[in-house]
């Protein structure tokens, strides 16, 4: 490939075109032999330096993007709120210019509230900084690498298809809290983008309509909302589970764990009705006995959670690597 990456920011799919989801996969692909040689390292980003602002906990998603970083040969920089200058009166603005000024030529933001990654963005484009900011979840937006590194999943599985094509008239189940999940979000958004139909199921108070105003018409004539488990999952080629978020239950959207496993929990039973080929996912991490039993967890057939794990490193490597060198060349 020759053409460039024109894209500065990462902070959602909601625009993203099929030409940039198959530069992201393809770029992925690639990534993803690097890692299975004896170095595991190129020097596509060397000199330069990513700065990891998480203003909320996480371990898969950073630790993924530190390793991507570090196996494309840039050096990192790690924020943490307990020992930032926050507490003192920093704004969140001034943090990430602090980083910026330290040389940051890439900040990944993750933050509890929506808008923060776009609003470093916006700041850092009227400094014209030059410098890249990639959304690592975000409230109850988006999680644009998530939402990738799932759909890059699916593609290794179908590799031998064109990258538009690999999930063409697929079914897609995605199962669980739906409101409150930026996965959920990012994640129609790919899946619909590649042709796929998604059938949302979950409890009435996690599923309202008005989710479906996320997309245009066309689109959302490819999405499905599903009050019971079993219609949604029934015949699916792939099913995700989302993770519970215990917070729900305080707030009174759930009656109680039992009452959900019993009416959405996901086992080997209930996964009979998807497809005899179907694999299942989940973003992690897994609340075992509630979204997913541990049989589905641990599935050597069907379970693709640690692929996911996986396929994180890739994908993020192409995202830091995409917006880092505005190259579309092969990374070996």
């Amino acid at each position: 490939m020759t053409t460039g990456w024109t894209r500065q920011h990462i902070l959602s799919l909601a625009d993203f075109t099929p030409a940039e989801y198959d530069s992201v996969l393809q770029t992925a692909e690639g990534f993803r032999k690097v890692l299975t040689t004896r170095t595991k390292k190129v020097p596509a980003l060397q000199g330069a330096v990513v700065a990891n602002l998480f203003f909320e906990p996480s371990t898969r998603t950073r630790s993924s993007f530190e390793l991507a970083a570090k196996r494309l040969s840039a050096d990192t920089l790690n924020f943490a709120t307990s020992s930032s200058s926050l507490a003192k009166g920093e704004t969140i603005l001034d943090t990430a210019k602090t980083y910026v000024a330290m040389g940051a030529t890439i900040v990944v933001v993750r933050h509890n509230r929506a808008g923060v990654p776009a609003a470093i963005a916006r700041e850092l484009d009227r400094l014209n900084a030059g410098v890249s900011a990639i959304n690592a979840g975000d409230g109850q937006h988006e999680h644009p690498s998530q939402a990738l590194l799932d759909l890059f999943s699916l593609y290794t599985l179908r590799a031998s298809e064109a990258p538009r094509e690999f999930l063409r008239g697929r079914k897609v189940a995605i199962v669980g809290d739906i409101v409150h999940s930026r996965v959920a979000r990012s994640n129609i958004y790919s899946l619909t983008a590649m042709g796929a139909e998604v059938h949302l199921a979950g409890p009435p108070t996690l599923l309202p309509r008005e989710f479906l105003d996320l997309l245009d018409a066309s689109r959302s004539q490819q999405v499905f909302l599903h009050r019971a488990v079993e219609p949604a999952i029934d015949g699916a080629d792939y099913v995700m589970a989302l993770r519970l978020q215990r917070e729900r239950m305080s707030a009174n959207l759930l009656p109680s764990l039992r009452e959900y496993r019993r009416d959405y929990g996901l086992g080997r039973d209930r996964l009979r009705l998807a497809s005899p080929q179907v694999k299942v996912l989940h973003p992690g991490p897994v609340n075992r006995g509630v979204e997913l039993s541990s049989e589905a967890v641990d599935d050597l057939e069907s379970s693709l959670i640690l692929d996911q794990v996986t396929s994180g490193v890739a994908v993020r490597m192409a995202l830091l690597f995409l917006v880092g060198t505005g190259k579309l060349t092969e990374p070996i």
